[in-house]
């Protein structure tokens, strides 16, 4: 197991395998911590990573694509800051997906707050199955 107090945010950790994404939006729990949603699965990832994570903004709300990229660099920043979260309160495998639910550009701090109540909320409530496996 790699080391969970590790910044990176690897290649591997990314979430790009297009049946994960159906995974996600078929079987897939979702929390909320406004402005964000995380959607999750449980599921055996095969190349040595604990957790798989991306993330969305939403078309319709940011028509602008430079718009959408600088909200999902400071998502993935947010999360890759915060994901020791996960690391080291789960022993499951995941697939994550963070969406931006907001219709403003956010502050890189207002999301990395909300990212940490949302992975928090996200070991509590899978500290229950986490522990019965």
């Amino acid at each position: 197991m790699e080391n969970t107090t590790d910044f990176k945010y690897s290649r591997a950790e990314k979430l790009k395998s297009k049946k994960l994404f159906e995974l996600l939006f078929t079987e897939g729990k979702s929390i909320s911590s406004f402005p964000l949603r995380l959607i999750y699965v449980q599921t055996d990832l095969k190349d040595g990573v604990q957790v798989k994570a991306g993330v969305s903004v939403s078309k319709r709300k940011f028509k602008n694509a430079t718009q959408r990229n600088r909200i999902k660099r400071v998502l993935r920043e947010a999360y890759r800051l915060n994901k020791s979260i996960v690391l080291n309160n789960s022993t499951s495998k995941y697939a994550l997906l963070i969406l931006y639910l907001g219709k403003e550009m956010p502050v890189s701090a207002d999301v990395n707050a909300a990212t940490v109540l949302l992975l928090e909320k996200f070991i509590k409530k899978i500290g229950n199955s986490d522990t019965a496996l």
